[in-house]
Protein backbone atom coordinates (compact mmCIF):
# COMPACT_ATOMS: atom_id res chain seq x y z
CA UNK A 1 0.00 0.00 0.00
CA UNK A 2 1.06 3.86 -0.89
CA UNK A 3 0.30 6.28 1.29
CA UNK A 4 -1.28 9.21 -0.58
CA UNK A 5 -2.20 13.08 -0.19
CA UNK A 6 -4.64 14.47 -2.27
CA UNK A 7 -4.64 18.14 -2.99
CA UNK A 8 -7.23 18.96 -4.95
CA UNK A 9 -9.88 21.87 -6.45
CA UNK A 10 -12.31 19.14 -7.61
CA UNK A 11 -15.02 21.25 -9.09
CA UNK A 12 -14.04 23.02 -11.78
CA UNK A 13 -12.30 20.80 -14.67
CA UNK A 14 -14.22 17.24 -13.77
CA UNK A 15 -10.33 15.66 -14.34
CA UNK A 16 -10.11 15.96 -10.56
CA UNK A 17 -13.46 14.33 -9.72
CA UNK A 18 -11.90 11.29 -12.21
CA UNK A 19 -8.85 11.20 -10.24
CA UNK A 20 -9.89 11.07 -7.03
CA UNK A 21 -12.38 8.00 -8.42
CA UNK A 22 -9.46 6.58 -9.68
CA UNK A 23 -7.53 6.37 -6.27
CA UNK A 24 -10.63 5.62 -4.26
CA UNK A 25 -10.79 2.03 -6.23
CA UNK A 26 -6.85 1.87 -7.05
CA UNK A 27 -6.16 -1.07 -3.95
CA UNK A 28 -2.69 -0.28 -3.63
CA UNK A 29 -3.79 3.18 -2.71
CA UNK A 30 -4.09 4.19 0.96
CA UNK A 31 -5.82 7.60 0.77
CA UNK A 32 -4.52 9.04 3.97
CA UNK A 33 -6.63 12.66 3.22
CA UNK A 34 -8.11 15.26 1.12
CA UNK A 35 -7.33 18.83 1.14
CA UNK A 36 -9.26 21.49 -1.24
CA UNK A 37 -8.52 24.68 -2.54
CA UNK A 38 -9.43 27.92 -4.45
CA UNK A 39 -12.61 29.34 -4.58
CA UNK A 40 -15.46 27.92 -2.43
CA UNK A 41 -13.12 25.59 -1.12
CA UNK A 42 -16.02 24.56 1.25
CA UNK A 43 -17.91 23.31 -1.79
CA UNK A 44 -14.97 21.11 -3.03
CA UNK A 45 -14.30 19.76 -0.04
CA UNK A 46 -18.45 18.42 -0.02
CA UNK A 47 -17.66 17.14 -3.80
CA UNK A 48 -15.02 15.27 -2.29
CA UNK A 49 -16.89 13.69 0.38
CA UNK A 50 -19.55 12.87 -2.81
CA UNK A 51 -17.02 10.24 -3.90
CA UNK A 52 -15.59 9.75 -0.56
CA UNK A 53 -19.07 8.07 0.39
CA UNK A 54 -19.97 6.75 -3.15
CA UNK A 55 -16.59 3.90 -2.48
CA UNK A 56 -18.11 3.70 1.17
CA UNK A 57 -14.81 5.19 2.44
CA UNK A 58 -14.24 7.82 5.14
CA UNK A 59 -11.09 10.11 4.10
CA UNK A 60 -10.71 13.27 6.18
CA UNK A 61 -11.34 16.21 4.52
CA UNK A 62 -9.87 19.39 4.85
CA UNK A 63 -10.83 22.77 2.93
CA UNK A 64 -7.86 25.08 2.30
CA UNK A 65 -6.62 28.26 0.89
CA UNK A 66 -9.49 30.40 -0.65
CA UNK A 67 -7.22 32.57 -1.78
CA UNK A 68 -3.74 32.54 -3.31
CA UNK A 69 -0.50 33.88 -1.88
CA UNK A 70 -0.04 35.74 -4.86
CA UNK A 71 -2.15 37.42 -7.20
CA UNK A 72 -5.87 37.26 -7.70
CA UNK A 73 -7.80 34.33 -7.30
CA UNK A 74 -9.32 33.01 -11.39
CA UNK A 75 -11.01 30.29 -9.97
CA UNK A 76 -13.70 31.85 -7.50
CA UNK A 77 -16.85 29.13 -7.94
CA UNK A 78 -17.18 25.76 -7.99
CA UNK A 79 -19.45 24.80 -11.30
CA UNK A 80 -19.84 21.26 -10.27
CA UNK A 81 -21.53 21.87 -6.78
CA UNK A 82 -24.31 22.09 -8.90
CA UNK A 83 -24.51 17.94 -8.67
CA UNK A 84 -24.49 17.91 -4.92
CA UNK A 85 -28.34 17.99 -3.85
CA UNK A 86 -28.40 14.64 -6.07
CA UNK A 87 -25.89 13.02 -3.56
CA UNK A 88 -25.04 12.36 -0.48
CA UNK A 89 -22.54 14.39 0.85
CA UNK A 90 -20.55 16.41 4.14
CA UNK A 91 -21.17 19.83 4.74
CA UNK A 92 -19.03 20.58 7.99
CA UNK A 93 -15.39 19.96 7.75
CA UNK A 94 -12.28 21.39 9.86
CA UNK A 95 -11.78 25.37 9.17
CA UNK A 96 -8.60 26.62 8.50
CA UNK A 97 -6.78 23.73 9.62
CA UNK A 98 -5.41 21.92 6.07
CA UNK A 99 -1.93 22.97 6.39
CA UNK A 100 -1.69 21.52 9.54
CA UNK A 101 -3.45 18.23 8.58
CA UNK A 102 -0.83 17.64 5.88
CA UNK A 103 1.90 18.37 8.20
CA UNK A 104 0.46 16.58 10.98
CA UNK A 105 -0.17 14.11 8.82
CA UNK A 106 3.62 13.64 7.01
CA UNK A 107 5.23 14.06 9.82
CA UNK A 108 3.51 10.55 12.01
CA UNK A 109 4.48 8.83 8.43
CA UNK A 110 8.02 10.00 7.51
CA UNK A 111 9.58 8.95 4.52
CA UNK A 112 6.32 6.87 3.64
CA UNK A 113 4.01 9.79 2.05
CA UNK A 114 3.44 10.85 -1.51
CA UNK A 115 1.65 13.79 -1.86
CA UNK A 116 -0.29 14.56 -5.29
CA UNK A 117 -0.57 17.98 -6.26
CA UNK A 118 -3.59 18.40 -8.69
CA UNK A 119 -4.10 21.76 -8.20
CA UNK A 120 -2.97 26.00 -7.95
CA UNK A 121 -0.21 25.24 -5.09
CA UNK A 122 -1.24 27.69 -2.37
CA UNK A 123 -2.22 24.79 0.22
CA UNK A 124 1.90 23.69 -0.52
CA UNK A 125 3.21 26.82 -0.41
CA UNK A 126 2.01 27.65 2.46
CA UNK A 127 2.65 24.35 3.93
CA UNK A 128 6.69 24.11 2.58
CA UNK A 129 6.86 27.89 4.09
CA UNK A 130 5.13 27.89 7.03
CA UNK A 131 6.74 23.83 7.70
CA UNK A 132 10.32 23.89 6.16
CA UNK A 133 11.07 20.31 7.71
CA UNK A 134 8.04 18.42 5.66
CA UNK A 135 9.36 18.07 1.77
CA UNK A 136 12.12 16.13 3.54
CA UNK A 137 9.57 14.03 5.29
CA UNK A 138 8.29 12.98 2.09
CA UNK A 139 8.65 10.03 -0.19
CA UNK A 140 7.32 11.84 -3.06
CA UNK A 141 5.90 14.78 -4.57
CA UNK A 142 3.97 14.18 -7.53
CA UNK A 143 2.47 17.54 -9.34
CA UNK A 144 -0.02 18.03 -12.33
CA UNK A 145 1.71 21.20 -13.10
CA UNK A 146 3.57 23.23 -15.61
CA UNK A 147 4.64 22.90 -19.59
CA UNK A 148 7.92 21.06 -20.70
CA UNK A 149 7.12 21.38 -24.67
CA UNK A 150 9.87 23.39 -26.17
CA UNK A 151 9.15 22.83 -29.83
CA UNK A 152 5.53 21.08 -30.20
CA UNK A 153 2.09 21.97 -30.24
CA UNK A 154 1.99 23.06 -26.59
CA UNK A 155 5.05 24.74 -26.88
CA UNK A 156 4.64 28.48 -24.87
CA UNK A 157 1.25 27.47 -23.16
CA UNK A 158 0.93 28.32 -19.47
CA UNK A 159 -0.43 25.49 -17.42
CA UNK A 160 -3.22 26.47 -15.12
CA UNK A 161 -2.54 25.14 -11.74
CA UNK A 162 1.38 27.06 -11.71
CA UNK A 163 -0.02 29.87 -13.19
CA UNK A 164 -2.52 29.87 -10.28
CA UNK A 165 -0.58 31.34 -7.59
CA UNK A 166 3.09 32.22 -8.92
CA UNK A 167 4.44 32.51 -5.10
CA UNK A 168 3.17 29.25 -4.19
CA UNK A 169 4.51 27.44 -7.22
CA UNK A 170 8.29 28.73 -6.72
CA UNK A 171 8.37 27.84 -3.44
CA UNK A 172 6.70 24.30 -4.15
CA UNK A 173 9.63 23.60 -7.11
CA UNK A 174 12.46 24.70 -4.48
CA UNK A 175 11.04 22.72 -2.02
CA UNK A 176 13.92 19.66 -1.25
CA UNK A 177 11.48 16.60 -1.83
CA UNK A 178 13.34 13.47 -2.64
CA UNK A 179 11.13 12.84 -5.23
CA UNK A 180 9.81 15.84 -7.35
CA UNK A 181 7.95 14.96 -10.49
CA UNK A 182 5.76 16.90 -12.55
CA UNK A 183 3.28 15.79 -15.22
CA UNK A 184 2.70 18.77 -17.56
CA UNK A 185 0.97 19.61 -20.50
CA UNK A 186 3.10 18.25 -22.89
CA UNK A 187 2.15 14.93 -22.04
CA UNK A 188 -1.05 15.28 -20.51
CA UNK A 189 -2.51 17.09 -23.15
CA UNK A 190 -2.71 13.69 -25.35
CA UNK A 191 -4.39 11.65 -22.82
CA UNK A 192 -8.58 12.50 -24.23
CA UNK A 193 -11.75 10.93 -24.00
CA UNK A 194 -14.94 12.30 -26.01
CA UNK A 195 -18.05 12.81 -23.94
CA UNK A 196 -19.76 10.71 -25.93
CA UNK A 197 -16.87 8.06 -25.28
CA UNK A 198 -17.01 9.28 -21.50
CA UNK A 199 -20.86 8.39 -21.45
CA UNK A 200 -20.32 4.94 -22.68
CA UNK A 201 -17.26 3.88 -20.71
CA UNK A 202 -17.83 5.70 -17.15
CA UNK A 203 -20.16 2.72 -16.27
CA UNK A 204 -18.78 1.37 -12.91
CA UNK A 205 -20.81 2.35 -9.62
CA UNK A 206 -18.27 4.83 -8.86
CA UNK A 207 -17.96 6.53 -11.86
CA UNK A 208 -21.69 7.55 -11.95
CA UNK A 209 -20.94 10.73 -9.35
CA UNK A 210 -18.11 11.55 -11.61
CA UNK A 211 -20.33 11.37 -15.08
CA UNK A 212 -23.28 13.79 -13.43
CA UNK A 213 -20.44 16.31 -12.68
CA UNK A 214 -18.79 15.54 -15.97
CA UNK A 215 -22.32 16.69 -17.63
CA UNK A 216 -21.53 20.21 -16.30
CA UNK A 217 -18.23 20.28 -17.29
CA UNK A 218 -19.69 19.29 -20.91
CA UNK A 219 -21.77 21.98 -21.02
CA UNK A 220 -19.81 24.56 -20.01
CA UNK A 221 -16.57 24.07 -20.98
CA UNK A 222 -15.73 21.49 -23.09
CA UNK A 223 -17.19 18.22 -24.77
CA UNK A 224 -14.23 16.26 -23.67
CA UNK A 225 -12.31 15.26 -20.73
CA UNK A 226 -8.30 15.11 -20.55
CA UNK A 227 -6.61 12.93 -17.92
CA UNK A 228 -4.44 15.64 -16.48
CA UNK A 229 -4.85 14.41 -13.19
CA UNK A 230 -5.29 11.06 -12.85
CA UNK A 231 -2.75 10.56 -15.56
CA UNK A 232 -0.36 11.80 -12.33
CA UNK A 233 -2.16 10.09 -9.67
CA UNK A 234 -1.53 6.58 -12.26
CA UNK A 235 2.35 7.30 -12.38
CA UNK A 236 2.51 6.74 -8.60
CA UNK A 237 1.25 3.49 -8.97
CA UNK A 238 2.98 2.44 -12.48
CA UNK A 239 5.79 5.11 -12.84
CA UNK A 240 6.30 3.07 -16.72
CA UNK A 241 3.25 4.72 -18.13
CA UNK A 242 5.33 7.64 -18.63
CA UNK A 243 9.16 8.26 -19.67
CA UNK A 244 11.15 10.78 -17.98
CA UNK A 245 14.18 13.10 -17.67
CA UNK A 246 16.00 14.92 -15.00
CA UNK A 247 16.75 18.47 -15.16
CA UNK A 248 15.98 21.87 -13.03
CA UNK A 249 12.63 23.66 -13.15
CA UNK A 250 11.84 27.29 -12.04
CA UNK A 251 8.77 29.55 -11.77
CA UNK A 252 9.05 32.62 -14.68
CA UNK A 253 6.63 35.45 -13.00
CA UNK A 254 8.04 38.42 -14.89
CA UNK A 255 5.05 37.84 -17.28
CA UNK A 256 1.43 38.70 -16.53
CA UNK A 257 1.12 34.45 -16.02
CA UNK A 258 3.81 32.19 -14.26
CA UNK A 259 5.50 29.40 -16.46
CA UNK A 260 8.06 26.63 -16.02
CA UNK A 261 10.87 26.84 -17.52
CA UNK A 262 13.11 23.22 -17.91
CA UNK A 263 16.00 23.40 -18.31
CA UNK A 264 17.38 19.32 -18.82
CA UNK A 265 20.08 18.33 -16.52
CA UNK A 266 22.22 15.03 -14.77
CA UNK A 267 20.94 12.28 -13.56
CA UNK A 268 21.05 13.87 -9.92
CA UNK A 269 19.45 17.28 -10.84
CA UNK A 270 16.15 18.15 -8.07
CA UNK A 271 13.46 17.71 -10.96
CA UNK A 272 11.57 14.81 -12.65
CA UNK A 273 9.60 15.54 -15.86
CA UNK A 274 7.29 13.47 -17.37
CA UNK A 275 8.09 13.32 -21.65
CA UNK A 276 6.26 10.45 -23.09
CA UNK A 277 3.08 8.73 -22.28
CA UNK A 278 1.68 5.17 -23.75
CA UNK A 279 -1.26 6.73 -24.14
CA UNK A 280 -2.89 3.20 -24.74
CA UNK A 281 -1.67 1.53 -21.62
CA UNK A 282 -2.90 4.38 -19.80
CA UNK A 283 -6.25 3.74 -20.24
CA UNK A 284 -6.13 0.37 -19.99
CA UNK A 285 -4.79 0.62 -16.12
CA UNK A 286 -7.40 3.51 -15.29
CA UNK A 287 -10.52 1.16 -16.31
CA UNK A 288 -8.73 -1.79 -14.39
CA UNK A 289 -8.53 -0.25 -11.31
CA UNK A 290 -12.85 -0.27 -11.62
CA UNK A 291 -13.26 -4.00 -12.61
CA UNK A 292 -13.36 -2.81 -16.32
Amino acid sequence: MTKVLLDTDIGTDVDDAVCLAYLLSQPECELLGITTVTGESDKRASLASVLGKAAGKEIPIYPGADHPMQGEQRQQIAQQAAVLPRWPHETHFPINQAVDFLADTIRAHPGEVTLLTIAPLTNIGLLFSTYPDVPELLSGLVMMGGNFDEAGPEAGRVEWNVAGDPLASEITYKAPVPLHRSLGLNVTQQVMMSADDVRKKFTAPLLRPVLDMAEIWFAQFHPFITFHDPLAAATIFQEDLCSYQQGLVTVDATSTQSRTVWQPGRTDAPHQVAMQVDVDRYFQHFFSVFGE
